[in-house]
């Protein structure tokens, strides 16, 4: 168990949304629910009946009502949720029409925007039926080559409001990042910006465009919004027209498109480091019962709140926070770099905006800690109450940064799940402790497991992340995969009617839950299982370490542990570096997780929605191909790492 680090206060688990959910189960099924393990407990042992009572707890709107809530909680895939209810995703996010403060915007232009929910419904209508003369209808792609603007989410939520299926792409990726995405799904119309601002640079997206449109002949009209500048050039983009031009002035009511509970709401993408995307296909319904319930339950997130989370549109992370309009809260956007001018930006809009809740990347927070930058001692960060991190494991230093160096009394939710599910397997539990180190606890109804090797439950020690039940927003299927044969090698090929998700876990016995890293990139040296995250957390804390990454190179009958780092400036990798690094692991881990080779690097390759690819790397230096290195946002960094002549010699 790790140190503790935070409890509630006994006033704000009576005040919490969790609290008056078991008190309303305990009432209706006769239960005597004490605390969280009790519930999550309840809850996968009766998942139909939990199911249905987030349904009520969230206030779903729907035209009908459903006839069964899950008709076989034993079979994956092909369980079928909420059978014979009809209803709109986009109703349920635009259900207040109010002058509140629906979406505040901030961009590297430092130009403030804001919509109430008034307006924001307003500006809708005005795109839905715009959509609709073009005969926009149940069953097209809509996309998005977008920043994270206001203009993104109206573009998305008229969509889905007349059944067409939303997905994005963020404007930094390159050509081949976005044909091998919307050329799989064809999109009927595309929303894009003129450019978007990135460390103070105007950076031009339509050019990109441009060559895009060449190669999909499917877009009929191509919808920019000027924001990098005022009157961008649209003259070599066929069939375009500017956002203001494209909406209908004083549309007809908006009249919400009533769909099956599995009507396909997203299509989200796999990395594609090996090869094309995968295109997942998630549903209206699936989606909706799990945001609503990790915003109101987990995030204890109130119509009073105002959230942020720092990410871009190719993340999921943009539909999750999107969500959160369904609970009324107000959302905050940022678009641009999170380090500019300087790496107080966000703290700035924090204390501005009065933020509640403040979401972004263990890397960010990594990043940040690097800086000197203390939030605590130079902003007013009384409104905050929670603080979310995902992207990869935070380490213990970085749960020790938050509380020393931005705020005591918070409660810290590391969460982890995958754009698969758009949502969490582990995740914040608002009336629980936080343990260094720990994600709080698995998700209601989320029936997670840690399946040791020979594929049974294991407690207290490491191994797969499994869930052994449904739930509604594990995808319906994946695009251009009639028989499913991608959809059951993605999760089901290792465990017959099991999701395997591809984590490396421990549960301990108070519920926590400690990520590994990936389980395809675990290291095996003399056969021993190491997850990669178990080295990051003892090399983020050495101060000349900017970022690092570490790979398992099979050499000579063995496995040896290869970690590659990248110098803050100024700093040289030197014996004194290096032995600090090995005397840090040795220590703080084992023997078995010192690097058999330590070598700097000018970069680490990521993939364009953050994530350390370390399996390419692995490829990369035994002399195998990368199939697919247009899915990373630094794709040329592998041509160093093919030529390390030190990856030769013992």
């Amino acid at each position: 168990m790790g140190k503790l680090l935070w409890e509630p206060s006994d006033e704000r688990v009576q005040n919490a949304n969790m609290t008056a959910f078991i008190n309303g189960i305990n009432q209706e099924y006769d239960q005597h629910i004490n605390d969280y393990n009790d519930l999550w407990q309840w809850s996968v042992t009766n998942i139909s009946d939990f199911w249905q009572e987030m349904w009520a707890y969230g206030g779903v709107i729907a035209s009908t009502q459903p006839t069964t809530i899950i008709n076989n909680d034993k079979t994956m895939p092909g369980a079928r949720w909420f059978e014979g209810a009809r209803l709109n995703f986009a109703e349920n996010l635009l259900r207040f029409r109010d002058e509140q403060t629906a979406i505040i915007f901030y961009g590297e232009d430092r130009i403030r925007r804001e919509l109430s929910y008034n307006a924001l419904f307003s500006e809708v209508s005005a795109v839905a039926a715009a959509l609709k003369s073009l005969g926009v209808t149940t069953g097209d792609r809509v996309a998005g080559f977008m920043p994270n603007l206001p203009e993104t989410i109206i573009a998305m939520l008229a969509a889905t409001s007349l059944g067409a299926t939303w997905s994005s792409c963020s404007p930094d990726f390159g050509i081949k990042g976005v044909l091998d995405r919307f050329g799989q799904i064809k999109p009927r119309v595309l929303f894009t910006a003129d450019g978007y601002w990135f460390k103070g640079k105007r950076i031009d997206s339509l050019d990109r465009v441009q060559k895009i449109l060449e190669q999909i002949d499917s877009v009929e009209k191509v919808v920019v919004v000027p924001y990098a500048q005022d009157d961008p050039d649209l003259s070599k983009i066929p069939n375009s027209v500017r956002f203001h031009d494209f909406k209908i002035k004083n549309p007809s009511p908006l009249e919400f498109t009533q769909l099956p509970f599995d009507h396909p709401l997203y299509i989200m993408y796999s990395s594609g480091t090996t090869g094309l995307p995968k295109c997942m296909v998630q549903s209206a319904g699936g989606i909706l019962l799990q945001q609503m319930k990790e915003h109101l339950l987990h995030t204890d997130l109130k119509r009073e709140d105002t959230i942020f989370y720092f990410t871009t549109c190719g993340w999921m992370m943009w539909n999750w926070l999107t969500c959160a309009l369904s609970v009324g809260a107000t959302l905050v956007l940022y678009d641009g770099n999170p380090f500019h001018p300087g790496p107080d930006i966000l703290w700035k809009m924090a204390e501005a905006e009065k933020i509640t809740v403040f979401g972004t990347s263990a890397g960010y927070l990594s990043a940040l800690s690097a800086t000197g930058l203390k939030p605590a001692e130079q902003f007013d960060l009384s409104p905050l109450r929670a603080l979310l991190s995902t992207g990869s494991p935070l380490s213990i230093e970085g749960f020790d940064f938050v509380y020393r160096d931005i705020k005591k009394d918070l409660q810290l939710a590391s969460i982890s799940g995958g754009t698969d599910i758009n949502g969490c397997f582990a995740l914040g539990n608002p009336i629980g402790p936080v343990y260094a180190g720990e994600l709080q606890c698995r998700g209601l109804g989320m029936k997670v497991e840690a399946y040791d090797s020979n594929g049974q439950p294991v407690i207290g020690q490491q191994g797969e992340l499994v869930c052994t039940a449904p739930s509604p927003s594990m995808p319906i299927y994946f695009w251009d995969d009639p028989d499913g044969t991608k959809y059951h090698a993605a999760y089901f090929d290792v465990y017959p009617g099991i999701w395997r998700h591809g984590d490396y876990i421990e549960i301990n016995d108070h519920g926590g839950v400690v990520i590994y890293g990936r389980s395809d990139a675990t290291l095996n040296p003399g056969g021993v299982r190491i997850g990669t995250a178990e080295i990051y957390r003892q090399v983020e804390v050495l101060p000349e370490i900017e970022d690092a990454l570490v790979v398992g190179q099979n050499w000579k009958n063995d496995v040896r542990v290869i970690l590659f780092v990248k110098l803050i400036n100024g700093h040289a990798l030197g014996d004194d570096i290096c032995d600090r690094i090995r005397q840090t692991i040795r220590t703080q881990s084992s023997p078995r997780h010192v690097p058999a080779k330590i070598i700097a690097v000018p970069d680490i390759p990521y993939t364009l929605n953050m994530k350390k690819v370390e399996i390419a790397v692995k490829k990369i230096i035994e002399g195998k191909t990368v199939q697919n290195k247009d899915a990373l946002k630094n794709p040329e960094i592998l041509d160093f790492y093919a030529n390390i002549k030190e990856l030769q010699q013992d």
